[in-house]
């Protein structure tokens, strides 16, 4: 697919983007490399000065930035503007506590004399990138290991170029070094000819599991470090003496957020019986109230999905789900506009014969679940291949913390909506991904953790593990 920016409002072709030529590629992997080795004597504060000011860039951009965001992929003006001030937020924070992140790390240890385990860059990281937080999930990636000096390749989605080029061009106007951050407009196979090369020696994807697949496979093939975020079906229990005002509150949020076009979007409802029909009536009330219309225009409260063919791919999921047993409560009508809006949908009686139970939808359509017990509501959200995040809702918030501990995500919230901040590791376990992202994990993702140890003079009577020379006659 070219890469190409096509509104999904409107279905205008935007601008298209050449594919990266093999000459482009050999001097991005050349450039990166060859400030992989300046960082190296190069002091953290002066790159945290950098950082601070790609924070300030991107605020001075802010409107044109968000715009870009909005007519690239389709989200409501407003959330792309959120989208923008979180990724000054994330490069502020690591500006603020990269350096002191990267202190080495004194171990006591009987060896002779002082262990330190020091924390250094080791190259270029490769960076696979998803269209639907198109700046957040580069920065995600970008702040921490600009901090730790490793220069940076993107390869961003084929629908988003326009947001990718820009955040790229702010990176250099902040006055980042040339190789820093390259954005190129990569074909699958040259990601993979860049993963392949020695100069590369990391690789962060966000996407799908088929594409997670074939990069962790590409890196595994070249032993090369690799962290995967992939999909989620996050579960958002409802305990029977939730607050049902709050739950219902954040529930249709959690669910159309980005027009559910989200990784860590609630997608599966588990209530408890007692409080199911309240549910159930409350989630279609705010689902009847979004109004679909231009992104752009601050009234619209439903944006269009990011193509035509996610739009069509979700379509069939639910056509497949209803033709399997589940039942419609609330939408899947069609909506009388150019773009590719999809209606908001409530599904029921999902049994575990039917395709939704173990499919991600990603899209604004909520499966809703009848459970009548705690133990059944865990039970139901661990049966599932992935495991990113969840919401717990209880009337006690100790209580739902003891719940969301039995909840096999890499993150769980309980009586609020998922946040995702600079200090908070983000990531998942089972087919949701693995390693962390953001927070001083994700600072570490790509380090070399060097042992030092050091001595004034050898102690041969101290040695432990190991094997001295017996002296020579």
């Amino acid at each position: 697919m070219a890469y190409a920016t096509i509104n999904p409002y409107n279905n205008e072709a935007v601008k298209e983007y050449a594919y990266t030529t093999e000459a482009e590629l050999q001097a991005a992997l050349a450039t990166g490399h060859a400030l992989y080795k300046k960082n190296r004597k190069q002091p953290v504060a002066e790159r945290a000065k950098i950082l601070h000011n790609v924070a300030a860039k991107l605020r001075e951009h802010s409107a044109e930035l968000a715009r870009a965001c909005t007519i690239d992929m389709g989200k409501l003006l407003r959330e792309s503007e959120g989208e923008v001030e979180l990724v000054a937020i994330i490069a502020d924070w690591f500006a603020d506590h990269g350096e002191e992140i990267l202190k080495p790390e004194t171990i006591d240890t009987i060896a002779t004399g002082t262990a330190e385990i020091h924390h250094s860059a080791t190259g270029i990281v490769m960076m696979v990138e998803p269209w639907n937080f198109p700046y957040y999930q580069i920065m995600r990636v970008f702040a921490p290991n600009f901090i730790v000096g490793n220069p940076m390749i993107l390869k961003h989605a084929a629908n988003t170029p326009t947001s990718a080029q820009m955040f790229a061009d702010v990176v250099a106007e902040a006055g980042a070094p040339e190789g820093s951050l390259t954005n190129l407009f990569l074909s699958y196979d040259k990601v993979t000819e860049a993963i392949e090369d020695p100069r590369v020696q990391g690789v962060a994807l966000t996407g799908s599991e088929r594409g997670g697949t074939a990069v962790a496979e590409a890196a595994g093939k070249n032993l090369k470090k690799n962290t995967m975020e992939l999909g989620g079906m996050d579960p958002f229990i409802v305990l029977d003496d939730a607050n049902m005002d709050d739950v219902i509150d954040i529930a249709w949020r959690a669910r159309l957020y980005n027009t559910g076009q989200v990784c860590t979007s609630s997608k599966r409802f588990i209530v408890m019986d007692k409080v199911y029909d309240q549910f159930v009536e409350g989630l279609k009330e705010k689902f009847s109230k979004v109004v679909p219309g231009d992104p752009l225009d601050p009234k619209t409260s439903l944006a269009p999905m990011n193509r035509e063919k996610a739009k069509d791919k979700l379509q069939k999921q639910v056509d497949d789900a209803i033709a399997a047993g589940a039942k419609v409560v609330y939408g899947n009508e069609p909506i009388d506009l150019p773009g590719q809006f999809f209606m908001p949908t409530i599904l029921t009686d999902i049994d575990k014969d039917n395709p939704a139970y173990s499919e991600e939808m990603f899209g604004p359509v909520a499966a809703v679940y009848k459970v009548h017990s705690e133990e059944e509501a865990i039970e139901l959200a661990n049966d599932n291949p992935y495991g990113l995040g969840g919401i717990v809702f209880a009337g006690d918030a100790d209580h739902g913390a003891e719940v969301a501990a039995q909840i096999e995500t890499g993150m769980v919230f309980v009586n609020n909506f998922m946040v995702t901040l600079p200090e908070l590791p983000f990531g998942g376990v089972k087919l949701s991904g693995y390693g962390r992202e953001m927070s001083h994990i994700g600072e570490m993702a790509f380090v070399n953790e060097q042992l030092i140890v050091k001595t004034d003079k050898p102690n041969l009577d101290n040695v432990a593990g190991g094997l001295v020379a017996t002296d020579p006659e």
